[in-house]
């Protein structure tokens, strides 16, 4: 299940899910741009799970969920809680933490 977040509320999907996986993006980021279709890939491999897409210029307060200072940086989040973060153009970077949250 994919969504773009429209308004600053990532805290309440983590809290309502048990596994969250969020890319952390900019509109003037090429990398993030070329990550977005493999993110969007993986989240229909795991249907069940939220796959956010957060513009991190415009939700500071989902940004610092993850502690995001670079882009495009992935997070994982589990049991309402941080898991893990790749600042990564890789998709293999991608899919380690993918499996890390999906099989914790």
């Amino acid at each position: 299940m994919l969504q773009e977040l429209d308004t600053d509320s990532l805290g309440q999907i983590v809290a309502d899910n048990d596994t969250v996986l969020v890319q952390y993006s900019a509109t003037w980021c090429g990398n993030c741009r070329i990550m977005k279709p493999k993110f969007k890939k993986l989240s229909t491999e795991n249907g069940e799970i939220p796959f956010v897409i957060v513009d991190a210029e415009k939700f500071p307060e989902s940004r610092k969920l993850a502690n995001v200072d670079n882009l495009p940086t992935f997070a994982a989040f589990k049991k309402g809680e941080f898991l893990n973060q790749v600042q990564t153009n890789k998709f293999e970077s991608l899919k380690e933490l993918v499996d890390e949250a999906t099989n914790n």
